[in-house]
């Protein structure tokens, strides 16, 4: 098993989040992989996406 450090990562939450942070999660931009996260609970882990995966699932979401 391959461990990514994250922990100088800047983490980014959607524009489209609601201003108390409720159902929301956080991206780290700008990486080989794009790493995901809950933003109410952090340390619960994080999952790792291939940049042409979450391109392809953020491409979905917006054309609904």
């Amino acid at each position: 098993m391959r461990v990514i450090d994250l922990s100088s990562v800047t983490w980014r939450k959607s524009s489209y989040s609601n201003t108390d942070g409720g159902e929301c999660v956080e991206i780290a931009p700008n990486l080989p992989l794009v790493p995901v996260r809950d933003s109410k609970n952090p340390a619960h882990g994080t999952v790792l996406f291939g940049t042409d995966a979450w391109a392809e699932f953020v491409s979905s979401v917006k054309a609904q």
